[in-house]
């Protein structure tokens, strides 16, 4: 039954691949590859240079999720062994989509070894994409109510309708904290049980999971032309609703998803050069990032074959 629903939701995400593309080819059918290619080398040297950074604190928060994480297990691992196990994760499983699921596979894989148990992985993990959420929602809300008009990018709505779901959302990061003050039962999803972690662990993972997505956000506001730059409130919006979607496509990377959802929310900058920022930000967070987890998998499971060749020999 659980290969069924795999291959449900592979179908799913490739279905929104293929939809997706559909209809990034009707809306850029008239611009041409070598206008994209010409938006995407007028990039400056010092906006990479930003965009870059971007990245940095993105992944850095990423790591950071898992440091977290860990503490609220009362694990203690070194930065650099999070660093790695942390990037390797999200590098694959933004490019493989299904983050939840890949990203258990290969942090169970590699904090094995450090001695946690399958079920400390998966609280781990799911502590990880709750704390993604939580930083979602938080934003989310921020963003409807500073900036409400972001929300007319998709739909009609008066600015006080917006800033109405806005407090919602806030509304609910307060519960989860006030959850965490006043010790909450644990929230159970199935068999998992997720205990509501101490306070010191709900201001970070308060600080973490809207600094990762600012950064993810950045890359993109970075390498889109002065001219036609909404700027970075809206920008951050438009990117938070894109990568939601695109998350819950199913679809390997959010390929075409995510294009189609950010181009469709801003009309009135030039689509070759919105299309060329998001050639930047999937070069920068995905492409790249991917290279060197490959890397980093290759070496790890080297180092295993050897270690375990080596018991074998010498009992």
């Amino acid at each position: 039954m659980m290969r069924v629903k795999d291959y449900a939701w592979t179908a799913v995400g490739l279905c929104a691949v293929a939809l997706s593309l559909w209809l990034l080819f009707r809306d850029l059918r008239n611009i041409a590859p070598s206008e994209v290619a010409g938006s995407f080398v007028a990039i400056p040297v010092h906006r990479w240079l930003l965009a870059l950074g971007a990245t940095f604190i993105a992944y850095a928060a990423l790591a950071w999720y898992d440091r977290i994480g860990l503490s609220h297990l009362g694990r203690k691992l070194s930065w650099t062994f999070i660093s790695i196990v942390s990037f390797t994760t999200y590098a694959l499983s933004h490019n493989i989509g299904a983050s939840v699921f890949s990203g258990a596979m290969v942090r169970y894989r590699a904090y094995s070894t450090r001695g946690l148990t399958m079920a400390e992985v998966g609280v781990l993990v799911a502590f990880c994409a709750f704390t993604f959420i939580l930083g979602m929602v938080l934003l989310g809300g921020l963003v409807l109510i500073v900036a409400p008009e972001t929300v007319e990018r998709w739909i009609a709505m008066p600015a006080w309708g917006a800033r109405l779901i806005g407090a919602a959302m806030l509304g609910l990061v307060a519960l989860y904290a006030f959850g965490s003050l006043r010790h909450f039962a644990p929230m159970k999803f199935g068999r998992l049980e997720i205990v509501y972690p101490r306070p010191s662990i709900l201001v970070r993972q308060l600080c973490a999971a809207p600094l990762e997505l600012i950064g993810a956000a950045g890359i993109i506001y970075f390498t889109l032309p002065a001219g036609g730059n909404p700027g970075f409130i809206a920008v951050l919006g438009v990117f938070l609703a894109s990568f939601a979607i695109a998350l819950a496509s199913y679809a390997p990377g959010g390929v075409g998803v995510l294009e189609y959802c950010f181009l469709s929310s801003m009309p009135d900058a030039p689509k070759a050069q919105v299309l060329a920022a998001l050639l930047a930000f999937r070069l920068l967070y995905l492409i790249i990032p991917l290279v060197f987890a490959i890397i980093a998998v290759i070496i790890f499971e080297r180092g295993r074959l050897i270690e375990a060749w080596r018991h074998r020999a010498h009992p």
